[in-house]
């Protein structure tokens, strides 16, 4: 298994009056794949949010593999 950090990303206009992407949270989680992990992590951040969708605080997920368990 390795692991992966998902984040979840928001745009935003910032006070300059540009486009600014924000983190609205950040999970590690174990996985077999990079799919397996984004879809665990959706889950955990719909839990922990206590919101029924995770697109309702965020716009879209970035995933990457740690090359060392934190």
């Amino acid at each position: 298994m390795a692991r992966y950090i998902v984040r979840f990303m928001k745009g935003i206009l910032g006070e300059n009056g540009r486009h600014e992407e924000i983190c609205q949270g950040l999970l590690e989680v174990d996985a077999e794949t990079s799919d397996g992990a984004i879809e665990i992590a959706k889950q955990r951040f719909c839990e922990q949010e206590r919101l029924p969708e995770w697109s309702l605080h965020a716009d879209r997920v970035d995933v990457a593999e740690t090359e060392f368990p934190s």
